[in-house]
C-alpha cells in the first residue's frame, strides 16, 4: 500500500518538476498519462497552473511580486486535491492501479509530469502570455547572441 503523504509528495513534485529528470516511463505509465490528460478540462488545466503558480509565488525570488493571500492558496490547494482525487479514484482508477501494480509509484509521477507539461504549454499559448514572452526579445542583444553561438568566432 503507498502512503498517503507519499503519493501527494510525488504528485507535487512533477506537477512542479520542470527542472527534474523526467522518470521512467513504461507503458502503464503512459497510459494514465493519456487518461490524465484526456480526463482534464481547460478549466481543470487551468486550476493546476493557478495550483503551481501559487505554490511558485511562494519562493522568495518571486515573493514580493506575486499578490496571492494564504485563503486563495489554500483554496488553490483543496481545488487541486480534489482533481487529483477524481483523476486517480475515478476518472483514472484503472490505469492508475496497472501503472503502480507494474511500475511502482514513479508512475504517478510520470503521469502527472506529462499533465504539468499540457497544462503548461496551454498556458503558454495564450496570446496575452505569448506576447509577454515575446517581449524579451527586445532586450536581448543580438549580436553578442550571434558572437556566442557562431562557432566560428
Amino acid at each position: 500500500m503507498i502512503r498517503r503523504h507519499a503519493v501527494a509528495a510525488a504528485m507535487a513534485v512533477s506537477m512542479s518538476g520542470l527542472g527534474i529528470a523526467p522518470a521512467y516511463a513504461g507503458p502503464y505509465s503512459d497510459d494514465l498519462a493519456k487518461c490524465l490528460v484526456e480526463s482534464t478540462t481547460t478549466t481543470d488545466k487551468n486550476a493546476l497552473v493557478k495550483w503551481m503558480f501559487a505554490m511558485a509565488a511562494l519562493h522568495p525570488a518571486v515573493k514580493s511580486i506575486a499578490s496571492i493571500t494564504e485563503a486563495e492558496r489554500t483554496q488553490s490547494s483543496r481545488d487541486t486535491a480534489q482533481l487529483f482525487e477524481r483523476l486517480l479514484t475515478e476518472s483514472c482508477r484503472t490505469q492508475t492501479r496497472q501503472a503502480v501494480k507494474y511500475e511502482g509509484a514513479t508512475a504517478l509521477q510520470t503521469g502527472f509530469q506529462m499533465l504539468g507539461q499540457v497544462a503548461a504549454r496551454e498556458l503558454f499559448a495564450d496570446p496575452g502570455v505569448a506576447r509577454g514572452l515575446a517581449d524579451l526579445e527586445n532586450h536581448i542583444d543580438s549580436q553578442k547572441m550571434k558572437q556566442a553561438i557562431d562557432p566560428t568566432q
